[in-house]
């Protein structure tokens, strides 16, 4: 066996539920993940090749074959391609003389696609080698072309100085900007880190447990359930060992409010966790990470480590006896629907990150079989501005249904894209006016899972009563087609990040993929939009959040443009043959060596 890879499983000391963490260490040290080394895991973590292949195939960044010394991965969501990405993409491959998809010949250079890396506002970007560079240029490419053959270092690659904020940090050293544009009652930093630990011990979990839920905080992440409910729910469960994870797995396109966090807030994140561990008597908490987030791991471990030294986190904490919470790092390996909490916890367990059959819920039986509470960056990090500041404060903000403030990533057809924090009940209108966007054709509410909504519901308001969303708002202007260009890469997407389970996600939004793209080919009729109408409800029935949305691009822009559509199909025909005999019949001529005769 390689001394590598027994080094590493010796690390995590041949636990199989962390698989994930072994992989994606072998995948970094040695570049790829070979059939020996699939077959060595498995025999010292007594478990089939099987149940290791089938969860290395899953994740989109590992690899069975090289993938080039320096491995790209150029960002191709709807945002990216507004901003240029097919021209830097086209540089890549007329400077390397290879396609996306492909390694180069000298194994040098790989050249890979992906759907988001959470840089929507600051498009084209692209990971090399684990490393962010954002607004690509085809200028840009072939100076990142030339520094790769010279053999240089990621880091020596910059042109230009780090971004602002904790970015350049050295343990960061990050081009990427934060683009805070707006802050608000969370992203204010008037609080010491600690300050709200030290006020929990002083009262019970209970009461800490009562003040969230007077609060009416509910979950930052879409789903919007009230959080201190949740909590209650998991500190009411029998089993006395419980678990709280930090969803950090923000993989919707248009959103990256929580990079932002997780870059400038980091402490107060993880206070976060300790206030739930505390209040559900948890001893354990995981932060399940985007692997696209991969550049702040060294950072955000740090920050762990000065909390344990200052006695926020580990043994006795805040000096309270028997007070133990700890907290670790979990990374993904890109797969969009481990956003969705039971897959997310599949994954953390090293196994597909596929959404598990509810009920139980995990607040009864979640990682390890164990009660689990699951929060978004965004709530955790206000909990500890609720515990600092009280929830009467934090209540008599927002409206009476929606309390408080929500972040928001917007990008897009705008002047100052960004992350901006408003007080929940903020109208379209009004942020179209706060970001200097104009001659605006439609906004995406809720990135491709939400709604497209039309300049006559701009006067709707951001609330859980009217457009309810995680963070992400698209602005596109005039000039876009919005079928073609923003409907399309949705449905490409949704296709791409299905895991697969449900036939209903599986096979739907192929289907009406297939359809949308005869529309806009002009070869469409009118029946082809009731249709798309119909089969887009049928996989609400699926089991989790991304099948039951996965047509909601389609469904949405029916609903709200639908003129679009049928100014395209065939108003008077009922039928439109694709067929072209001459064309089927080709290929088996051309094997026999005959001339068609049609």
């Amino acid at each position: 066996m390689n001394s590598t890879v027994q080094q590493i499983i010796n690390t995590y000391k041949k636990d199989r539920f962390r698989l994930m963490d072994m992989l994606i260490d072998f995948q970094e040290e040695l570049g790829f993940i070979s059939k020996e080394t699939v077959k060595d895991l498995a025999d010292q973590l007594d478990i089939s090749t099987v149940d290791v292949e089938q969860t290395l195939s899953f994740y989109h960044f590992f690899t069975t074959e090289p993938t080039g010394k320096y491995t790209v991965y150029l960002n191709d969501s709807v945002v990216a391609k507004m901003m240029g990405q097919e021209e830097v993409a086209k540089a890549f491959e007329e400077e390397l003389g290879c396609n996306f998809g492909q390694v180069c010949e000298d194994n040098l250079i790989g050249l890979f696609a992906t759907s988001d890396i959470g840089m929507n506002d600051q498009e084209p970007a692209a990971l090399i080698n684990n490393v962010p560079f954002t607004k690509l240029t085809p200028f840009r490419v072939r100076e990142l072309v030339a520094d790769m053959r010279a053999g240089k270092t990621v880091y020596e690659m910059y042109t230009e100085g780090y971004g602002g904020g904790n970015n350049k940090s050295v343990l960061v050293r990050s081009m990427v900007a934060n683009h805070i544009r707006r802050i608000g009652p969370v992203l204010l930093n008037d609080c010491s880190p600690g300050d709200a630990i030290k006020k929990i011990v002083q009262i019970t979990p209970e009461a800490v447990i009562e003040e969230v839920k007077a609060s009416k905080i509910r979950g930052r992440g879409g789903a919007g359930f009230p959080t201190g409910l949740k909590w209650e729910f998991c500190r009411a469960a029998v089993e006395k060992e419980r678990y709280i994870f930090c969803n950090a797995d923000e993989g919707e396109p248009g959103t990256f409010k929580d990079r932002v966090l997780l870059t400038e807030c980091p402490e107060m994140i993880f206070e976060g966790m300790v206030i739930g561990g505390y209040a559900i008597g948890a001893k354990k908490g995981i932060l399940y990470l985007r692997y696209e987030y991969k550049y702040l791991g060294k950072f955000l471990n740090d920050v762990l480590f000065r909390m344990r030294g200052n006695n926020l986190l580990g043994e006795n904490i805040a000096g309270l006896e028997g007070f133990n919470f700890d907290i670790r790092i979990q990374f993904g390996a890109g797969a969009y629907v481990c956003g969705e909490e039971s897959a997310l916890i599949e994954s953390t367990e090293g196994k597909r990150g596929e959404p598990r059959d509810r009920p139980p819920f995990p607040v009864e039986r979640g990682y390890l079989d164990k009660p689990t509470v699951i929060n978004n960056v965004e709530t955790l990090a206000t909990v500890v501005k609720i515990i600092n500041k009280g929830s009467e404060w934090y209540s008599a903000l927002g409206t009476n249904d929606s309390t408080g403030s929500k972040l928001l990533s917007i990008s897009g057809d705008c002047r100052f894209p960004g992350v901006y924090e408003v007080e929940w009940g903020f109208s379209i209108d009004d942020m179209l006016g706060m970001v200097g966007a104009t001659e605006v054709q439609a906004v995406q509410v809720g990135g491709p899972s939400g709604a497209l909504i039309g300049p006559d519901e701009f006067s709707r308001t951001i609330s859980y009563a009217d457009l309810a969303t995680g963070g992400a708002m698209i602005i596109f202007g005039e000039q876009r087609d919005l079928l073609k260009d923003v409907v399309l890469n949705f449905m490409d997407f949704f296709i791409e990040e299905s895991c697969g389970s449900c036939s209903t996600c599986r096979n739907f939004p192929v289907i009406l993929r297939r359809t949308l793209k005869r529309i806009i080919d002009g070869k469409g009729i009118r029946k082809d939009i009731d249709d798309m109408e119909e089969w887009g409800q049928i996989p609400r029935v699926s089991r989790c959040g991304l099948g039951q949305t996965c047509t909601n691009p389609i469904l949405t822009s029916i609903k709200n443009f639908r003129h679009l559509y049928e100014d395209l199909v065939d108003k008077d025909e009922d039928y439109v043959s694709e067929f072209d005999l001459s064309t089927a019949v080709q290929e088996s001529c051309d094997f026999v060596g005959r001339i068609p005769n049609i």
